[in-house]
């Protein structure tokens, strides 16, 4: 009998990799929020990108993930950059 992937710690793994891709762009977000509110220019989309950058730990399909090939398949480029895992 082998060895098995323990998926709650490769779950929490993944998603502390999130947190640390999502530090620095937070950080620059702020920048630009504060830039938005000096200048009068709308900050709808940052605060969405921001708002997507938080809640992107909780994403349903970490959860649900049943492998560690569907949990790679979780990190959104979009909002993340480049996967850690590429």
């Amino acid at each position: 009998m082998g060895f098995g992937i323990n998926m709650d710690r490769a779950r929490e793994v993944h998603r502390n990799k999130i947190r640390i891709a999502r530090e620095p762009k937070l950080k620059e977000l702020d920048i630009e929020f504060q830039k938005a509110l000096e200048t009068g220019v709308s900050t709808t989309d940052i605060v969405s990108k921001k708002n997507a950058l938080r809640e992107a730990p909780a994403a349903v399909g970490i959860t649900t993930a049943s492998t560690t090939t569907e949990l790679k398949q979780q990190w959104d480029t979009s909002i993340l950059g480049e996967s850690p895992y590429s």
